[in-house]
């Protein structure tokens, strides 16, 4: 699986990366982390224009999507609950992971891709996506506490160190 960033291009198989990941959740008792249009169309031509929306690619075809930067996450200056296993700075942060529903690896693919980057990577999910917290889990991501989104709604946190693999 190749990794590359977005382009505006890409922008109608990103999009709809994203509403087959909403289905999946929904499906699977998820109904509310990312409610009926989140991401907004232009939350997802921001991350593209400011260089930090990645896609998946395999034979030929875009299979998936994240987001991945370096620096800080202002949701993340606040942890209840518990704390960061390391106050590392710069850190990585990945944020909006999404695939095809089939093809294999995606979540894999841009953990690798942020711990490459980075070394050390934040990340956080909604408490009823317990198929990213297993994924999140069987990687080695290790859970910190909860953060606060800036409208308020709560997310376990993790982290997770390059040396911790």
């Amino acid at each position: 699986m190749n990794i590359r960033k977005s382009t505006l291009q890409d922008l109608p198989q990103i999009l709809n990366l994203y509403k087959i990941a909403r289905e999946f959740m929904k499906n699977n008792g998820n109904p509310n982390q990312w409610e009926d249009r989140y991401p907004e169309v232009s939350t997802v031509e921001n991350d593209i224009k400011t260089g930090i929306s990645y896609v998946c690619v395999e034979n030929g075809g875009i299979v998936g999507t994240f987001v991945f930067f370096t620096g800080e996450d202002p949701t993340y200056r606040v942890i209840e609950n518990g704390e960061w296993h390391s106050d590392r700075e710069p850190y990585g942060v990945i944020h909006r992971v999404a695939s095809n529903g089939v093809t294999k690896g995606v979540t894999r693919a841009a953990f690798s891709y942020g711990l490459e980057r980075s070394g050390y990577v934040r990340i956080d999910t909604h408490e009823d996506n317990k198929p990213m917290q297993g994924a999140l889990k069987k990687f080695g991501f290790r859970e910190c506490g909860v953060i606060h989104l800036e409208r308020g709604a709560e997310r376990i946190a993790f982290d997770c160190r390059k040396e911790w693999l």
